[in-house]
């Protein structure tokens, strides 16, 4: 039926492609957007209800990171074996209802528990999802495409910013239980949405990617389950090198960010509240823009950009005391926000080609979170040893500059490049 009304050269209508990242955007929302960056909103009034420490409240942020880290890597195999559609789906509800059960809970063992299968749902649904935009995007297209997925982080996180405070509002102590109620029981619909819609590959429905076959695709013999391949690639270890600078880096800005303007730089938190919902609003855009900006003119290239803008960013808000200084800071983050992992699921595309891109936006997401983890943890220390995170934000421009020069050492692939390649980039 869809593949009568959506044809290949788009006379009779859209490409389903576009209906697959339209469906990955919402996807996004919901695992990243509703899971993750609704327990930031979340946090002040859930720890008050359960009269939970910071330090159990800061394991409970940990027990959600470890679940997605471990399900990142293993549903992004999963879904390479599988098919990322059932990975997805799966995921999605798993996620939904261990939101939902995180408002039954009264005290910190479930929630503990809640959080870390959150998490693993939230991998297995975000990973395979950005993996997935390789088989249906041709090379010259898959920075568009996992570019305008990654905004869904943005738009979960306007939403989250807009509608639970006033839910907080309304329904005082209880109001963080019905949050989690809301923000759960949308992430399940979103999951029955992707059952409906989401499709594994377009030679399922008769079409061919949005911008044509891929010559990889045309001629590789490589198998979705040899997924071993990943591992013995030169280039997805450098690129998880990448990855784990970026997480060390845009870590530690986005989780400091409030407190070091209002505690150290005198700001009103009603200001901080205002510059950080302006990171919000521009972030949505990042992945698209530098999506587009990585087909034009190469991942490499997008990569370099993206890392030198937010070194800047990060430099400059580590030394400035002028509020003008941490809007520039404020606009240079949000314009690249979640650009990298929307650059990096397309290069791995570009290199894995569509049947080993959730395996290996796996792996590399897995290093990746390793550099989350450790960002506030070095940051945190560094704040107690100078009492000042200031330190804290030139470390993570320092990151951020390492990551381009590491950047630069990328090779690109010549066109006609095929799966059979992945063997030889080890040597």
């Amino acid at each position: 039926m869809m593949s009568r009304l959506i044809s290949n050269d788009g006379k009779q209508g859209i490409h389903y492609g576009f209906v697959i990242i339209t469906m990955g955007t919402i996807v996004v929302v919901g695992a990243l957007g509703f899971a993750r960056f609704g327990y930031t909103m979340i946090l002040p009034v859930m720890q008050h209800g359960l009269l939970l420490s910071s330090t159990e409240m800061g394991f409970l942020a940990a027990g959600n990171l470890i679940g997605y880290l471990v399900f990142s890597f293993l549903g992004g195999i999963l879904a390479s074996k599988y098919g990322p559609k059932i990975v997805i789906t799966c995921s999605l509800f798993v996620c939904g209802l261990a939101m939902i059960g995180t408002g039954f809970t009264q005290g910190f063992a479930l929630a503990f528990i809640l959080r870390l299968i959150t998490g693993l749902g939230s991998g297995g649904s975000n990973v395979p999802m950005m993996g997935l935009a390789s088989s249906w995007f041709s090379q010259r297209r898959r920075g568009m495409a996992t570019g305008l997925m990654s905004g869904g982080s943005g738009i979960g996180l306007v939403l989250v910013g807009l509608v639970l405070p006033r839910i907080f509002a309304y329904y005082g102590e209880w109001g963080w239980r019905l949050g989690w109620y809301m923000l759960g029981g949308l992430v399940i619909l979103i999951g029955l949405l992707g059952a409906k819609f989401l499709v594994n590959r377009p030679q399922e429905l008769g079409l061919e990617p949005v911008g044509g076959e891929n010559q990889a695709d045309k001629k590789s013999s490589v198998s979705s389950l040899q997924w071993s391949l990943v591992f013995r690639s030169r280039t997805i270890w450098l690129l998880g090198t990448i990855y784990f600078l970026f997480g060390f880096s845009y870590i530690i800005y986005s989780t400091f960010f409030a407190s070091f303007l209002v505690d150290e730089r005198g700001l009103l938190e009603s200001t901080a509240g205002n510059l950080w919902a302006l990171v919000g609003i521009l972030s949505i855009f990042s992945g698209l823009l530098w999506g587009i900006f990585s087909d034009r003119f190469g991942r490499r290239s997008g990569l370099v950009a993206i890392f030198l803008l937010q070194f800047s960013s990060f430099l400059i808000f580590s030394l400035t005391f002028d509020f003008s200084g941490y809007l520039i800071s404020s606009i240079l983050f949000g314009l690249t926000a979640w650009s990298i992992p929307g650059v990096m699921a397309a290069t791995i595309g570009d290199h894995l080609g569509g049947k080993l891109a959730p395996a290996g936006l796996g792996m590399v997401t897995l290093v990746f979170g390793i550099g989350q983890a450790l960002g506030p943890a070095i940051s945190g220390f560094l704040a107690d040893l100078t009492a000042s995170f200031s330190l804290a934000f030139l470390l993570a421009a320092m990151g951020a500059l390492l990551g381009a020069f590491i950047s630069l050492f990328l090779k690109l692939h010549r066109p006609g490049y095929t799966d059979e390649n992945i063997v030889g980039s080890k040597q």
